[in-house]
């Protein structure tokens, strides 16, 4: 990256460290791996708190391979397990910025447990750029939240099949716009979507996994139907053709009856994202099909993050395009499009 791109980079982290609420004497700390790409990232958010009088710093740590990561669904290990050190110096932190990726670890709550804020910050800087978070996303984002938090059941339904219903109220909620200024509160830099945990056990129903349809980890676009029965929360039945035998002996290979739970199920309200977005740039962690607007993101495995527990280190997020979705029988997705007036883009 020349000189003129990391002061545009910069300009942008000190924009969304504005959104954070960071401010002269605020403490910014970076979780780096210290690889290439992660130090392009830190220079830049380093500059940009600087200037706005924050007092930043980096945590550097040894990266993890592939598996321990999370790229293959929540980390069984991160790189700050074992590390009380420099956990600690990130819990003095007004803001950690995780550029490693921290999510599903008991690391990240105990970092959250101590006021501090965290944003996690992985995609390319294109998708950066693009979807950079604004205010009237998260107003728009937390009127979702407020439905969900009201709502005892949820529905969703599409064309190819699907129909499950998930009984809500003993878990939390999750709200992500690309921005935090709450003490002990995550998000994750970009996104806009919201999604409910199911109570234990309380999904019942069929999903079929449509062409077009996007599986994480997997970072591919489904070609053929697949069908994943639904019982008691779990799922029992997986059937399609070679893509669904695929999906199963991946789920099989964790060796671990949690991997076939069911977690969160919310929406996507992000309206520049771009469904296409992993065919234009394949490193994508895949926030942007996650966060499209409309989209149904059906999800399996670990559901600690919303107090369960279910800790499996398998983790599919699924964005679905073209669905329904329900709560309480109150329409909020109409065949992937957003019918809630205070929720349009």
């Amino acid at each position: 990256m020349n000189v003129t791109a990391l002061e545009d980079f910069s300009g942008l982290w000190r924009d969304e460290l504005a959104l954070c609420g960071i401010s002269e004497g605020d403490v910014v700390a970076a979780l780096s791996d210290g690889s290439k790409t992660t130090q392009l990232y830190e220079q830049a958010l380093l500059m940009a708190a600087h200037e706005l009088g924050a007092s930043p710093f980096v945590v550097t740590v040894l990266p993890l391979g592939t598996k321990d990561s999370g790229e293959s669904g929540s980390p069984t290990r991160t790189p700050l397990t074992g590390n009380p050190g420099a956990i600690e110096a990130l819990q003095t932190a007004d803001l950690v910025v995780d550029l490693v990726f921290l999510l599903f670890s008991p690391e990240q709550t105990a970092i959250l447990d101590s006021g501090a804020r965290m944003l996690l910050c992985l995609e390319p800087i294109d998708c950066l750029t693009r979807l950079f978070p604004t205010r009237e996303q998260r107003r728009r984002v937390e009127v979702g939240e407020q439905l969900l938090t009201d709502a005892k059941v949820l529905r969703f339904t599409n064309p190819a099949g699907t129909d499950v219903t998930y009984q809500l109220g003993d878990f939390g909620f999750l709200a992500e716009y690309g921005y935090t200024d709450i003490p002990g509160r995550w998000d994750h830099w970009p996104s806009g979507f919201v999604a409910a945990c199911p109570n234990e056990g309380a999904v019942e129903g069929r999903v079929v996994l449509a062409p077009g349809d996007i599986i994480f980890p997997f970072k591919s676009y489904v070609k053929e139907p697949i069908s994943l029965q639904i019982e008691g929360g779990r799922i029992v039945d997986i059937r399609g053709g070679y893509e669904a035998d695929l999906l199963s002996d991946f789920v099989a290979s964790f060796e671990d009856e949690d991997a076939y739970g069911i977690s969160h199920i919310g929406w996507g309200l992000n309206e520049k994202a771009r469904w296409s977005s992993l065919l234009a740039d394949p490193r994508s962690y895949g926030m942007e099909a996650r966060a499209f607007y409309g989209n149904v993101l059906f999800s399996t495995g670990p559901n600690s993050e919303f107090g369960g527990t279910n800790f499996s280190a398998c983790h599919l997020d699924i964005p679905m395009h073209g669905c329904s979705l329900f709560l309480d029988d109150e329409q909020i997705v109409c065949d992937g499009d957003v019918v809630i007036d205070d929720m349009k883009a």
